[in-house]
């Protein structure tokens, strides 16, 4: 008889998840209280025609959600057609903007007409973080952590010193540049994993390459297309998924997990993967056999929450890309309020997405799709008029940049999201959007295990643990998962 598993939520890990599962032969159910698969990368539509992408919009690493599609004898364009974007996005500035090319040789005059010196420097800063995802992608995110033995490999150990573990983002982009833009481009894909650039190990410089270098990406259709794919693929390997369903008990016999309570309804597993927050798949738990206590959870440091604007416009805005950055402000004021002094920004950072520009799948004909997102500190409250008060601002910004005016009174759809709505509806711990910071201490073996310390049959997966944050690290989480349940297929679980 096939051994059963449970899988709590159906965001990437958990999708990720159940197709390595199901390939491998267990008996696969994914329970999802939301009415489709994707959790915080889900997706809607309106009745005024526009649709929504909720979550992920940067498509990045795409070698990575290749080799996925790859690992079942399928390839992306089975699915959806991907469209390299040019330019990848804008960068507004104070005093000057920013596009950043698709083609790299164009990048590096960029560079060089910002900084004399600076297009060598982007060669070689390209150079050893292309070094570092090969080493990064392939050795160390691919390691389920339970010990620091699993790094000790011959290639780790002799590259170690390239790796640049010991050594913070922010001084290793100074290293290259002098100019506080192009510092500033560099710095910008690390605030996806979760935390300033001076508490990032400049090992992340691999994100520089997963992204520039291979280009940004857009799915026709929106990012949800990935989420759908994942699903058909999971599905052909014999996974079942049950949506509208609440999990409100993980049941515990002698050292095992037993059962999930399931809507009222108790149902027998042989293995569980939390593909849902971790805390709270723990407040499913019994204490005794909780991995971490609540102090634990208070003590990490954790991912920005966000400010999310969902608007249809009801005119084209000219002069805006599909991506665009607006950092007319300093980084380390807006992170400072993340982080230290916990409040409102004053002079917010803030990303809008216009899928519009290129997908006319997703607005109708003469209007925008528009995507506004602006980091927040998690556990800050988040009533309406504050949110209707930034919502204000970071319009009256894009005006300026794109020279329209009074964009407020063209919005036919509005719809926003915030911290009390990642608590509502994903539990997340504080309203966080992204996980834990990937700071040093938070890196590897020192993240949340994957898993469960006394109960051999529940495992985790998903941002809160290895290898982190961002949907690449998600589809591997999965796999990493999976594998440890396959490695004891034949065993006692």
């Amino acid at each position: 008889m096939r051994r059963k598993v449970a899988i709590i939520g159906s965001g990437f890990s958990g999708l990720s998840a159940a197709a390595y599962a199901a390939k491998a032969g267990f008996d696969v159910h994914v329970y999802e209280r939301h009415d489709q698969p994707g959790g915080r990368a889900r997706q809607f539509s309106t009745d005024e025609g526009f649709v929504f992408d909720m979550g992920p919009s940067w498509y990045w690493m795409p070698d990575i959600i290749d080799g996925f599609f790859a690992d079942f004898g399928y390839q992306t364009s089975d699915f959806y057609q991907l469209v390299s974007l040019n330019p990848q996005f804008e960068m507004i500035f104070s005093a000057a903007n920013m596009r950043i090319p698709r083609d790299f040789e164009d990048m590096v005059e960029l560079f060089e007409a910002r900084e004399a010196g600076a297009g060598l420097q982007l060669r070689k800063f390209m150079e050893s973080a292309k070094f570092k995802y090969e080493i990064g992608m392939k050795e160390f995110v691919n390691k389920p952590s339970h010990s620091w033995l699993e790094f000790m490999s011959p290639k780790i150990a002799k590259n170690s010193l390239k790796l640049d573990l010991l050594s913070n983002f922010r001084n290793y982009v100074a290293r290259y540049f002098k100019c506080a833009e192009l510092r500033t481009l560099m710095e910008f894909p690390v605030i996806f994993l979760g935390a300033s650039p001076k508490d990032i190990p400049a090992l992340y410089s691999l994100m520089n390459y997963g992204g520039y270098a291979l280009g940004t990406h857009y799915p026709i259709g929106g990012f949800y297309q990935l989420v759908r794919a994942m699903c058909v693929v999971a599905e052909k390997q014999g996974a079942t998924f049950h949506f509208n369903k609440q999990v409100e008990e993980i049941q515990v016999e002698g050292n095992r997990v037993s059962a999930l309570r399931i809507d009222g309804v108790l149902e027998q597993f042989d293995v569980v993967i939390a593909s849902s927050d971790y805390h709270h798949t723990e407040t499913l738990l019994p204490k005794p056999y909780r991995n971490y206590t609540e102090e634990y959870w208070k003590s990490r440091t954790f991912a920005p929450s966000s400010l999310i604007y969902y608007l249809g416009i009801d005119e084209r805005i000219p002069n805006l890309t599909h991506h665009s950055l607006f950092f007319e402000n300093a980084l380390d004021d807006h992170i400072s309020c993340i982080y230290d002094d916990v409040k409102w920004p004053d002079k917010p950072l803030f990303y809008a997405c216009c899928p519009s520009k290129t997908d006319p799948h997703v607005a109708p004909a003469g209007k925008e799709n528009l995507f506004l997102l602006m980091p927040l500190a998690i556990d800050i409250s988040d009533p309406e008029d504050k949110r209707e008060h930034y919502l204000r601002a970071m319009l009256k910004r894009l005006e300026r940049h794109t020279g329209t005016h009074d964009l407020y009174s063209k919005i036919i759809y509005k719809r926003s999201y915030c911290v009390s709505d990642f608590k509502r509806d994903y539990h997340a711990y504080g309203g966080n959007a992204y996980g834990l910071a990937n700071t040093l201490q938070q890196t590897a073996v020192w993240k949340p295990k994957i898993r469960n310390k006394r109960l051999p049959n529940l495992f985790y997966t998903g941002q809160l643990t290895v290898p982190g944050p961002g949907v690449p690290p998600a589809i591997i989480s999965g796999r990493i998962v999976a594998n440890e349940i396959i490695k004891l297929k034949n065993s006692t679980i």
